[in-house]
């Protein structure tokens, strides 16, 4: 059995109090709300830190919050919130989706938005326990040098698996955020990079509060499809988001993105390009599906094969795009 290294945890009292908790012990401390992911990485000894800074005392971080300008989603709203939220349902279907197929109902009903957002970054090599690891040589994640998936990469190439972080570029969301140098707001675009070791542009020292959603004009269609081995707990293999919105029935705004093959999500220009100005015939989504693979390249980092996940690129882009399209 895998157990806890030892740590100590603070619950926090306020959102300041939490900031300053991450400022007093530095790179020593992480924060916890759920837990289904950083305990579990934990056990295998990727994270050990000496302070765990509890987040879920600050209820306040926990809403859905509607008006004209958009919704508003505390941090700490958990999973199985959003999914049942009606309004997210009726005007962000697609966040719904995505939050509906997150793992398990138990681990949604722990896990929050916050916390899938900033989930860490995956790959075989590096979800493994310290003696798995050892007895290869550890990966560039964790204690070794070298990238195990590929060798002569100079930054870690494990996924990005967070099922909300495609679509949330998809709506062109924005993230706030709040540190010992104040709050600031970064697009959901600008907030992943695409190092597998530093994965968001969040400080360690800053706490992510809060998610914003645009109001979406009428005429906005979204869709997300998730490609896993089981239709229950795992991780998503592949990952894709569309979002789309027609006027008088042609096209005049898409966004595609894809999720699982890389370290950040990766939107797809080319795609979009191929619905703008259509009528969303199925000549003009197999084009776009066509962008989409071209697009995708997974590496040997996650469960199934590279040309199995290659070849499902086109088949999820298509229906994800099916599924957004008139008379759908």
């Amino acid at each position: 059995m895998l157990r806890l290294p030892p740590f100590a945890y603070h619950p926090a009292a306020s959102l300041e109090d939490a900031v300053g908790m991450l400022a007093r012990y530095g790179w020593r401390a992480l924060v916890v709300s759920g837990g289904t992911d950083l305990f579990a990485n934990m056990k295998q000894r990727l994270f050990t830190p000496e302070v765990v800074v509890g987040l879920r005392p600050l209820r306040e971080l926990s809403y859905v919050r509607a008006s004209e300008g958009g919704v508003a989603i505390g941090a700490l709203t958990t999973l199985t919130h959003i999914a049942e939220d009606p309004v997210i349902e009726s005007r962000y279907p697609a966040l719904h989706e995505a939050v509906s197929v997150i793992s398990t109902p138990q681990l949604r009903n722990m896990g929050t938005l916050g916390g899938n957002i900033c989930l860490d970054t995956r790959c075989n090599y590096y979800n493994q326990d310290y003696d798995w690891r050892r007895a290869l040589g550890f990966c560039m994640k964790k204690d070794g040098q070298v990238c195990r998936v590929a060798p002569k990469s100079p930054t870690c190439v494990a996924v990005n698996s967070s099922d909300s972080a495609p679509v949330l570029i998809a709506y062109g969301a924005t993230l706030r955020l709040a540190g010992p140098e104040g709050r600031r707001e970064v697009p959901a675009a600008e907030f992943f990079r695409n190092d597998g070791m530093r994965p968001w542009c969040k400080r360690p020292d800053e706490i992510l509060t809060e998610v914003r959603l645009p109001a979406l004009p009428a005429g906005t269609r979204a869709a997300y499809r998730k490609l896993r081995l089981r239709n229950a707990i795992d991780f998503p293999i592949l990952g894709v988001a569309v979002m789309l919105q027609v006027e008088a029935g042609v096209c005049v705004r898409a966004r595609v993105v894809l999720n699982a093959v890389a370290s950040k999500p990766v939107e797809v220009p080319d795609a979009a390009a191929a619905l703008v100005g259509t009528d969303l015939n199925p000549r003009a989504l197999d084009e776009a599906a066509d962008a989409a693979y071209a697009a995708g390249k997974p590496l040997d980092n996650t469960s199934g094969s590279i040309p199995y996940r290659k070849r499902m690129l086109r088949v999820f882009a298509r229906r994800a795009l099916a599924a957004c399209a008139p008379g759908s």
